[in-house]
C-alpha cells in the first residue's frame, strides 16, 4: 500500500506510545460502531416507542446511511487542510451531539433527521484516523495500523452492541442512545489526551481532492463496496426478527446473536490484516464469493434457532475483510486525493447499509417473509464480486493482485 509520509512522522511516534495514540483512535470505531449497530438490534422496541411499523423502521437505519455518504465527502473535502487531530476531536464532539438528539427524540420525524446527522461526521472520522495511523505506524506497517483502527469497530459488535442492546430492551431503547453519546464524548477526551498533534495537508486543494473522481479505479472500488456490503446490511438490519420468529427463539437471544455476529467481526478485521500483507485484491474477490454463499446458508438456517449462528459468525467474518481490504485499496488507488479517498470507503459502505436496508424491507413488506433479506444480499454479494472482477479486467495494474 502506497502512503503518504510526513516529515514529522518519526518524531511524532516517538513522543508518544504507538499504541495508546491507536487505542484512542480504535475507540472511535468503538463508538461509531456501537451506535450504528445497535439500532438492527432494537429496531422492534424503536418501532414501538414512536409508532410505527417495523419496515419503517428501518428507514431510520437508511437514514444513517445516507448521513455517512453525505458526510464523509463533504467533511472530508472541507477538512483536508485543517489539523488532523482537532478535527477528529470535532467529529466526535458532533457524533455526541447527534446521538444525544436522537435520546431526546419525541417523534419518529426528528428522529429520522437524529439518525441522519448521526452518520454525518462516520466517513471523515474513519478516513482521517485510517490517515493519522498510517502516518504514525513504523513503514511496512501502515495496513495492520489502518486495520487497528477498524478493529474498534468490530469490537462494539462484541461488547457495545450487545451491551447497548439490553440496555435498551431493559431501560428504554432511549438508554442506548445516551450511551453512545457518552462513548463519543469519552473517545473525543482520549484522542486529545493521546493522539499527538498532526498536520492537515496544506497541499491540498478543492482540485486535487477533487481529482479522485477521475480514476476509473476508485469508482469501480466505491460501487463494489456500495453493492457488495449491501449483503451483510440486508441480512444484518432485520437480524432480531429473524431470530425470533423464524427461528422461533426468545427475545435474549438477539444480544447473543449480535454478539457471535461481532466475535465475527473481529475474527475478520484480524484475519483482515494478514490476507493483505498476501494479497489486496484476492481477498475483495475470496470475501465477496464466501459472503454470498454464506448468506444462503443462513437463510437455509434460519428456522433451526441456535444452529444459524454458525453462518452468522462466518457471513461477519467475510465482510469484515471486505472492509478493511477495501479501504487500503482506495488509499491505494486515490493518488494525491488521500484525504477524501481514505473517507470515500465508509460512504461507499454505507450506501450498501442504506440500499441493503431498503430492499430488505422491501421483500419483507411484500409479505416474502423474513429470510428473504438475506437471499436478496446473497445476490447483492455476487453482484458486488462482479464490479470487482470488472475492475481486474479494467487495470494495467490491480493494487494488491499481484502480491
Amino acid at each position: 500500500m502506497t502512503t503518504t509520509q510526513t516529515p514529522g512522522r518519526t518524531a511524532r511516534a516517538r513522543s508518544t506510545p504507538y499504541g495508546l495514540s491507536l487505542l484512542a483512535l480504535a475507540m472511535g470505531g468503538f463508538a461509531i460502531g456501537t451506535t450504528e449497530f445497535m439500532a438492527m438490534g432494537l429496531l422492534p422496541q424503536i418501532a414501538d416507542g414512536v409508532g410505527v411499523s417495523i419496515p419503517t423502521a428501518g428507514h431510520l437505519i437508511s437514514a444513517y446511511a445516507l448521513g455517512v455518504v453525505v458526510g464523509a465527502p463533504v467533511l472530508a473535502f472541507l477538512g483536508a487542510r485543517l489539523p488532523r487531530r482537532g478535527l477528529l476531536v470535532a467529529l466526535m464532539a458532533a457524533y455526541a451531539g447527534a446521538n444525544a438528539l436522537s435520546a431526546l427524540a419525541a417523534g419518529y420525524g426528528l428522529l429520522l433527521l437524529a439518525r441522519f446527522l448521526s452518520g454525518v461526521p462516520h466517513g471523515a472520522y474513519f478516513g482521517v484516523a485510517s490517515l493519522v495511523a498510517a502516518g504514525l505506524a513504523p513503514r511496512g506497517r501502515e495496513g495492520r495500523a489502518v486495520s487497528m483502527v477498524m478493529l474498534g469497530l468490530s469490537v462494539a459488535n462484541v461488547a457495545g452492541v450487545p451491551v447497548a442492546t439490553w440496555l435498551g430492551q431493559h431501560l428504554g431503547w432511549r438508554s442506548a442512545f445516551w450511551v453512545a453519546a457518552g462513548l463519543a464524548a469519552l473517545t473525543a477526551v482520549l484522542v486529545t489526551a493521546l493522539v499527538p498533534a498532526s498536520p492537515g495537508d496544506g497541499e491540498a486543494t478543492g482540485r486535487r481532492e477533487l481529482s479522485l473522481f477521475a480514476e476509473p479505479q476508485v469508482w469501480l472500488t466505491l460501487l463494489a463496496g456500495a453493492i457488495g456490503f449491501g449483503g451483510m446490511f440486508a441480512l444484518y438490519s432485520y437480524i432480531a426478527k429473524v431470530v425470533t420468529q423464524v427461528g422461533g427463539l426468545a427475545d435474549g437471544a438477539v444480544p447473543v446473536f449480535l454478539l457471535v455476529f461481532g466475535l465475527g467481526m473481529v475474527a475478520g478485521t484480524y484475519v483482515a490484516g494478514a490476507l493483505a500483507d498476501w494479497s489486496v485484491f484476492r481477498s475483495l474477490l475470496g470475501s465477496s464469493a464466501a459472503m454470498a454463499l454464506l448468506l444462503l446458508a443462513y437463510a437455509a438456517l434460519a428456522p433451526a434457532g441456535w444452529w444459524a449462528l454458525v453462518p452468522a459468525f462466518l457471513v461477519a467474518v467475510s465482510s469484515s475483510v471486505l472492509v478493511v481490504n477495501l479501504q487500503l485499496r482506495l488509499m491505494s488507488v486515490a493518488g494525491e486525493a488521500q484525504t477524501l479517498g481514505a473517507a470515500m470507503n465508509h460512504s461507499s459502505l454505507n450506501v450498501g447499509n442504506a440500499l441493503g436496508a431498503w430492499l430488505g424491507g422491501l421483500v419483507i413488506a411484500a409479505g416474502w417473509g423474513y429470510r428473504a433479506p438475506a437471499l436478496i444480499g446473497s445476490a447483492l454479494a455476487v453482484a458486488g464480486l462482479g464490479v470487482l472482477l470488472l475492475a481486474a479486467t479494467t487495470a494495467r495494474r490491480v493494487p494488491g493482485l499481484e502480491r
